[in-house]
C-alpha cells in the first residue's frame, strides 16, 4: 500500500473511540463495517500453534468463522474468512473448499500509523482493512447465494468492546 494511499485510509477511517474502547484488547474488540450491514467481533483464541487471533464475521443474519495466523518469511497477519468448514483436524483442500476470503489484515492506530494487526493483549487498533474481502466476497458463489446482502467493504472501524 502506498503511503499516499495509507495516509488517506487513516485519516479518513479512524473512528473517535472513547476512553474505553481505546483501552480495548484486540481480542474483546467489535468492528463495524461501512454501512452498518457487516461487523467482525474478535473473540480469545484458545490455546493454538498457529492461530494468533479469532473472530466471528458477521453479515446480516450470517455468522463466519474467522482466524488470523502470521506468515512464515515475510511476516504478515493472514486472515481467513470461512463458511462452512468441517469440525477438527482439515485438509488444505477442505479448508480451500470453505474459505470465502483470505488476505492481509492490515491495522491503523489513533495516530494514522499502518501496520499489521496485533497479538491478542495489545491494544485494538481504530480501523482494519482486509485486504481485498469486497471482490472477494462479491464473486463467492456462497455470498451472492445469501441474497440481500450489502456490497462487501475492506475497511472496519472500531465501534465498541466486548465485556
Amino acid at each position: 500500500m502506498s503511503k499516499a494511499l495509507a495516509g488517506f485510509l487513516g485519516g479518513t477511517c479512524l473512528l473517535v473511540a472513547s476512553p474505553a474502547v481505546a483501552a480495548c484488547p484486540v481480542e474483546l474488540a467489535t468492528y463495524a463495517g461501512q454501512g452498518g450491514t457487516m461487523a467482525i467481533e474478535f473473540r480469545p483464541t484458545s490455546a493454538s500453534v498457529t492461530v494468533t487471533n479469532s473472530f466471528r464475521f458477521l453479515a446480516g443474519e450470517r455468522a463466519l468463522d474467522g482466524i488470523v495466523m502470521w506468515t512464515a518469511g515475510a511476516a504478515r497477519s493472514w486472515g481467513i474468512v470461512m463458511d462452512g468448514c468441517p469440525e477438527g483436524d482439515l485438509t488444505g483442500a477442505e479448508i480451500s473448499e470453505c474459505t470465502l476470503w483470505e488476505g492481509v489484515v492490515y491495522a491503523i492506530d489513533a495516530d494514522g500509523k499502518v501496520g499489521l494487526l496485533p497479538a491478542e493483549g495489545q491494544p485494538a487498533p481504530q480501523t482494519l482493512i482486509l485486504a481485498d474481502l469486497g471482490p472477494w466476497l462479491s464473486q463467492s458463489e456462497a455470498w451472492r447465494a445469501a441474497g440481500s446482502l450489502a456490497e462487501p467493504w475492506d475497511v472496519f472501524t472500531l465501534s465498541g468492546c466486548q465485556e
